[in-house]
């Protein structure tokens, strides 16, 4: 007879995991960073999740869904970080220090993130179904933007920030603040 304590017990059936899936797209998310997309394969990615290589096929139809789903959560984090650095700002001078931010904190924070992007874009320019991600990502980027400016100096500083933060990360000489702001300031003014 089952006692309370036993019904209490967490389940110990090594089938019963259901953080699985997700497990699988944060170490398809690592190998990717690690190997790069072309690194990346179901074998690889079931032994960073610490999962049976058959999980890999009941969970996703193929490769190209698992990179899609890996992908998508990395590009909604990556957006929601946006938002909410944008949504703290209350005045236009608070919103114009958070696009400062973005540039030389937030956006490639991590050589991880840094990696991920580039190997997102490069998908994102050969198939159209990354196209998507990235597309919905920049609308997401813009929109944050919009809440504090216009939609044609949203654009431009939303392709600004782009560009500075691959600067900002590729460049052998380290880029201060200052930089980011005057290039702020020159797109929106004082």
């Amino acid at each position: 007879m089952m006692t309370d304590a036993d019904a209490k017990a967490p389940r110990t059936n090594p089938r019963y995991d259901p953080d699985r899936r997700e497990r699988i797209i944060t170490s398809c998310l690592d190998v990717i960073a690690e190997h790069g997309v072309a690194g990346t394969s179901h074998r690889r990615v079931a032994a960073t999740a610490g999962v049976p290589l058959g999980s890999m096929t009941y969970h996703f139809a193929g490769m190209n869904e698992l990179l899609r789903e890996a992908f998508g959560r990395f590009s909604r984090e990556i957006a929601e970080q946006f938002e909410r650095r944008l949504s703290a700002a209350a005045t236009t001078e608070e919103a114009r220090e958070a696009v400062v931010l973005l540039i030389t904190e937030d956006v490639f924070g991590t050589e991880r993130d840094l990696v991920l992007t580039h190997e997102l874009y490069t998908l994102a320019a050969r198939e159209a179904p990354y196209r998507e991600l990235t597309s919905a990502w920049m609308a997401r980027s813009r929109a944050a933007l919009e809440r504090h400016f216009d939609p044609v100096t949203a654009r431009m500083l939303d392709a600004m920030i782009e560009g500075l933060t691959i600067h900002r990360a590729l460049d052998v000489v380290p880029h201060d603040r200052d930089v980011a702001r005057t290039a702020v300031e020159r797109i929106v003014g004082r």
